[in-house]
């Protein structure tokens, strides 16, 4: 898809995203980001997430926050949602 192309002309027109179960819908969310996380260079980042994600990474580098593994982070979610 083109960049310019709009989020509608992707989708196929017979695909009622609001007729899917939320379960369907949260499946549909996790695929989709799984896709952008094969080409993480591909995800637009504005210049204020950047330095965000800079101002957060220095952060960590000084051992002025714990950061939590993705695996922990998943299990803590998976286990409140239970």
């Amino acid at each position: 898809m083109a960049a310019s192309q709009g989020y509608d002309s992707c989708m196929s027109p017979d695909l009622n995203i609001s007729a899917l179960s939320a379960a369907d819908r949260l499946r549909l969310i996790e695929q989709l980001w799984e896709s952008l996380s094969e080409h993480p260079s591909q995800v637009p980042v504005t210049d204020a997430q950047r330095a965000e994600l800079e101002r957060r990474l220095d952060e960590v580098d000084a051992g002025a926050v714990a950061g939590i593994p993705w695996d922990e982070v998943l299990r803590q979610i998976r286990d409140r949602h239970k």
